[in-house]
């Protein structure tokens, strides 16, 4: 309990006097490291756009590690296995219970693996699918239909889910949209300028909601 309450302290002095993000490093051999450019560019766009001044050095932190302390945001994304040790989920469970904000940005793939090893994290907790009218649709541009389609796979409408502590969104889950690839340099994936900016401003949304709850 001590550990935990030391853990809150530290995060919520953080969220107060910085704004800084990471990417997060797991296990299981899924590509954490996928779509290199996204979240450089999302973090360009927010600080251009929405008066936000965040480090624009990304840092990688591991799920066990007590750095992710350091970050009241955190960024994970790929396209396959997703393994959380019980050391791993611990962590990550303090992390969000204390005030930490993690966006899992399916890329293609993961949603079995990121639905199982969450129950890891949360065992008595859920991911449900997050009401079009919630504050992260509109918390800096409005889209009153929700989570934006940015590239096609399955041909599925996009779905954004999320846990919940009391009523603050702890954890999002955006899957069937892949928000990440309309964040990389526009070469990569050669979207149109108009998806690449939906998914840019759906991405600021994410990160003003993260640092303001």
């Amino acid at each position: 309990m001590r550990l935990i309450l030391m853990l809150f302290f530290s995060l919520f002095s953080i969220v107060l006097f910085s704004q800084e993000v990471a990417i997060l490093k797991y296990k299981g051999g899924g590509d954490w490291y996928s779509n290199p450019t996204a979240l450089p560019n999302l973090i360009k766009y927010c600080n251009d756009n929405i008066d936000t001044n965040i480090n624009e050095n990304i840092q990688t932190v591991e799920a066990g590690s007590i750095d992710i302390f350091q970050f009241p945001f955190l960024h994970m994304t790929g396209h396959g296995n997703v393994f959380f040790s019980e050391d791993d989920a611990e962590n990550l469970r303090n992390y969000l219970m204390s005030g930490g904000f993690l966006h899992i940005d399916d890329n293609y793939g993961m949603e079995p693996y990121v639905t199982k090893e969450l129950k890891k994290v949360f065992p008595n907790k859920s991911l449900i699918e997050i009401p079009k009218n919630h504050k992260i649709f509109s918390s800096a541009f409005n889209f009153p239909n929700g989570l934006p389609k940015i590239h096609e796979h399955d041909g599925k409408a996009p779905k954004a889910y999320g846990i919940f502590q009391d009523e603050r969104l702890i954890l999002l889950f955006t899957f069937e949209s892949d928000l990440g690839d309309g964040w990389e340099d526009s070469e990569v994936h050669n979207d149109p300028e108009e998806v690449r900016e939906k998914a840019l401003k759906m991405g600021a949304n994410i990160i003003k909601y993260a640092f303001e709850h």
